[in-house]
């Protein structure tokens, strides 16, 4: 349904709500103290007081909308505090109703009857859920249509709703490597907001731009200003949009490494658009790279692609233990147990994860198990798996025997 669609049906039952109010006490002066209730109202009355309950709900939540349009708010926020103007409204009938049909102390000796056991409830996850549903609502930290994130967790997703109890979510990576979102909705107890640090990469929907990287590696000897070029051309290609729209400009920087230097393209993207955006970048980089001459990959134990092509064709004989190296599975290494500090291991675990495995594991075949044993590089084995890694690069020698290292 069209939102000018949605507006018109919130006017028509503003409308209907104020008639039947206007009815119901001109009928109750027309014919004063018809079908008077044990409270001392009428029908009429009572049908005029509820009308204009729910009446000056839809007034609220009309002026609300219109307040939010004001600010440049999304329309999703005056939906969620129209939830709360629902539900005030509806605790309103509720009461009304009970006081006109003489109820009311009815439903006071059984909020005093069970005051002890809701007020035990209240410590309890489902009021935990809806006091935070309440306070979502409210403040609008986040909003369907946001991604979010719960760092604790380790869980991305964009909000498709928040609802009483839950806020459901539908997963950003998870059964992929990529933020892209995989169509896999994810509850989240409301309870758990109170506990969880929650990161919005979307506050402003209109504007949810963050900033996002491309890293290549070229030779020494490579163009350093042409590279650059090549780099920055590639993603004003393809951040036309987003550069106008935010004025911010791709950028390079730079580290050095072993066998090169790492060029580090930096530039605003739309947070959903994140993996097609680098996608088209790398694609139109890897294009410039193969047209200029000047400019080399970098690849670790070769140095450079195109040498390394030149020498594989050339038949020039290679280094032996770089013949040896393979990609072998990790649940076929048997590591013996090592005394290492974890923030060791946790600090090369990220620096494999930023810049690769420059050296791999020295392991040895042990027929009788089956197994490789490790000879050197226990450290980089157990970042790689702390990784997830499922294969890790590996000099195989010829035989086992020797001290491990």
């Amino acid at each position: 349904m069209k939102s000018s669609e949605r507006k018109s049906r919130k006017y028509l039952l503003l409308i209907i709500w104020v008639l039947i109010t206007a009815a119901a006490f001109l009928g109750d002066s027309l014919l004063p103290g018809f079908l008077a209730l044990i409270s001392g109202l009428t029908a009429l009355q009572l049908v005029g007081y509820l009308a204009a309950i729910l009446a000056t709900a839809q007034v609220f939540r009309l002026f609300t909308e219109w307040f939010l349009a004001r600010r440049n708010k999304p329309a999703v926020e005056a939906m969620m505090v129209g939830r709360l103007y629902i539900l005030a409204a509806v605790l309103a009938v509720i009461l009304t109703l009970a006081y006109g049909l003489g109820k009311l102390s009815a439903v006071g000796s059984f909020l005093t009857l069970f005051g002890g056991m809701l007020l035990g409830w209240s410590l309890q996850a489902p009021v935990s859920g809806f006091a935070a549903w309440a306070l979502v609502s409210l403040m609008r930290p986040f909003r369907p249509g946001d991604r979010i994130q719960f760092p604790n967790l380790g869980l991305v997703g964009d909000v498709k709703d928040v609802g009483v109890m839950y806020t459901v979510l539908n997963q950003v990576g998870g059964s992929i490597g990529s933020e892209e979102a995989v169509g896999r909705y994810i509850l989240v107890p409301n309870a758990m907001l109170f506990s969880q640090v929650v990161i919005n990469y979307t506050v402003l929907q209109e504007a949810a731009y963050m900033l996002d990287e491309v890293v290549i590696r070229i030779t020494y000897d490579s163009d350093w200003k042409v590279s650059e070029q090549i780099l920055l051309n590639a993603a004003t290609e393809v951040t036309q949009d987003v550069i106008a729209a935010t004025g911010n400009k791709p950028y390079v920087r730079a580290d050095l490494y072993d066998y090169g230097v790492y060029l580090r393209l930096r530039y605003q993207t739309r947070v959903k658009d994140r993996a097609e955006t680098a996608y088209e970048i790398t694609k139109r980089i890897f294009h410039g790279i193969q047209q200029t001459p000047s400019v080399d990959l970098a690849i670790p134990y070769v140095y450079s692609s195109r040498a390394g092509a030149a020498r594989k064709e050339e038949g020039q004989p290679q280094d032996k233990e770089l013949r040896n190296v393979r990609e072998i599975e990790i649940d076929r290494v048997h590591a013996t147990p090592i005394s290492a500090d974890p923030k060791d291991i946790e600090q090369l675990a990220q620096s494999i994860a930023a810049n690769g495995l420059l050296q791999p594991i020295v392991v040895a075949e042990n027929p009788t198990l089956g197994l490789y044993e490790i000879l050197a590089g226990h450290l980089r084995f157990e970042a790689c798996k702390r990784l997830g890694w499922r294969k890790i690069p590996a000099v195989v020698r010829d035989s086992y025997g020797g001290e491990h290292r």
